[in-house]
């Protein structure tokens, strides 16, 4: 049976909107009583409109335990479709693939991707890279105990030289966010994530337009580029991906409600 205090927690969190309030309630009282933090004040936090991954410390992410610090994007559920078509591709490489997270944020979808195939039988090299400081050192903590470095600088240019022309997975999960409807975001997302990785640009594929320019010189033969965006996104994002000799298809979850184009290098 519930405490007193304890049913005052999730009146709170529901009477703030929170849809999943025993839930988060009770993940509220575990993180105070492993960090030390007092409840009221986690609590408070949540109904303030913090995310609860940023006071948790950490994010579930296709049944790993990621850390997400404040600042840090916070990985989404669909995003998991994006590591599923991953492992399939790497299932389907001969010899050690060589697996770059680009836009890496927390490092999720690098660290989802290397841990999924190595328990399959298909070990990875994984490398990550990040424009942002604060994902870069909680990328670090992620995916430094399974071995890969997390490099900081923008998109392509602080990967070092030998991986070029040596990826045979790509994943970036760019910003596809367009500019004029982050307003319309959800407050936990537009008020505590960066905006860097939110901010698509006018028609949300800026980045994902300078990733596709270079992807090429990157990707190994036959290597692939994996990019989550949203389905009426998709058919300009072929387009992209064919004036940078990229040959392109979609593939998507109705399930996730998540859209991924993946671009092959056909050299």
């Amino acid at each position: 049976m519930r405490s007193a205090g304890s049913s005052d927690v999730v009146a709170r969190l529901r009477a703030a909107g929170c849809v999943f309030a025993e839930d988060e309630a009770r993940l509220l009282t575990a993180a105070a009583e492993e960090t030390g933090v007092a409840l009221e004040s986690l609590v408070a936090q949540r109904v303030a409109g913090s995310p609860l991954e940023h006071l948790l410390g950490w994010a579930e992410f296709r049944g790993l335990r990621v850390g997400v610090c404040s600042g840090v994007f916070v990985p989404r559920q669909r995003t998991a479709f994006l590591v599923d078509l991953a492992v399939e591709l790497i299932h389907a490489r001969p010899g050690h693939p060589v697996v770059v997270d680009l836009c890496c944020g927390s490092g999720a979808l690098g660290l989802a991707t290397a841990t999924t195939a190595a328990a399959e039988g298909r070990p990875v090299t994984l490398a990550a890279a990040d424009i942002d400081p604060v994902a870069v050192e909680c990328a670090r903590g992620n995916l430094t105990p399974i071995g890969a470095p997390v490099y900081r600088g923008d998109l392509f240019e602080p990967l070092p030289e030998e991986l070029r022309g040596c990826v045979d997975i790509l994943l970036c999960n760019t910003p596809y966010v367009p500019s004029d409807s982050i307003a319309r975001m959800p407050p936990e997302a537009r008020d505590h994530e960066p905006r860097t990785a939110l901010d698509g640009g006018p028609d949300g594929l800026d980045v994902f337009r300078r990733v596709a320019a270079e992807a090429a010189d990157w990707l190994s033969p036959g290597g692939q580029l994996l990019v989550e965006s949203s389905e009426q996104q998709a058919p300009i994002a072929l387009a992209v991906l064919a004036e940078h000799d990229l040959d392109g298809r979609v593939a998507q979850s109705r399930e996730l409600y998540a859209t991924v184009v993946i671009g092959a290098n056909p050299r």
